[in-house]
């Protein structure tokens, strides 16, 4: 009983490795953010804000965000819809 917890415990780290695989190899740069989310900045130039807890969360055209390393970067775009498809890619229920 006990190895079957164990095994199942890897296979979901395992799982959670790879959650937003897809989403960070579609951006150009992924930047930590002060509040523990991730700032992704694709290849067109547009961006998106990953929350703390691995969800795409929306942008406001004009705000300001606080990196990890205190720079702070003016949000230009909101490709919410866009990281939400990527961070889920390769994930399903069935």
């Amino acid at each position: 009983m006990k190895s079957q917890f164990v095994i199942a415990a890897l296979l979901f780290a395992s799982a959670s490795v790879f959650a937003g695989d897809a989403a960070r190899q579609a951006a150009a740069e992924v930047t930590p953010l002060k509040d523990g989310g991730a700032l992704y900045l694709f290849k067109d130039g547009k961006m998106a804000k990953e929350d703390r807890f691995g969800r795409a969360e929306y942008l406001r055209a004009g705000a300001t965000l606080l990196t990890a390393s205190d720079k702070q970067v003016p949000v230009t775009s909101n490709e919410v819809a866009r990281l939400s498809y990527l961070l889920s890619k390769g994930h399903s229920n069935h």
